[in-house]
């Protein structure tokens, strides 16, 4: 038994829940916030047979894609009155970040 803790964009949640969903993938669904750009993700907890993690990572990859996203380096109320703000930065946003890890003991009750 594996444990695949997925971290995914907020824009993605949906379409890789159904996918899951659809593909016979059960997961446990945790709202969390993201470190650089501080915008919504979500975090999913799956629990899935060794034998089917190549699957699972499979329909997660169709389901989170990469894109490119212009943010403000500083946002307004961070910088200092009077500081020049620079022209939006282009950055890469979204895509999926997967840890696989071994489960010692599943119980369900």
């Amino acid at each position: 038994m594996k444990l695949v803790v997925t971290v995914v964009h907020d824009r993605d949640k949906n379409k890789i829940t159904e996918s899951l969903l659809r593909n016979g993938f059960t997961f446990t669904k945790i709202g969390s916030t993201g470190g650089f750009l501080r915008e919504g993700n979500v975090t999913l907890l799956i629990g899935v047979d060794e034998d089917n993690v190549d699957r699972l990572v499979d329909v997660i990859r169709d389901s989170c894609k990469t894109r490119e996203q212009f943010v403000n380096v500083l946002p307004p109320d961070a910088a200092p009155v009077g500081t020049f703000m620079p022209s939006p930065v282009k950055v890469v946003v979204g895509g999926a970040v997967c840890f696989v890890m071994d489960v010692e003991r599943f119980e369900r009750f």
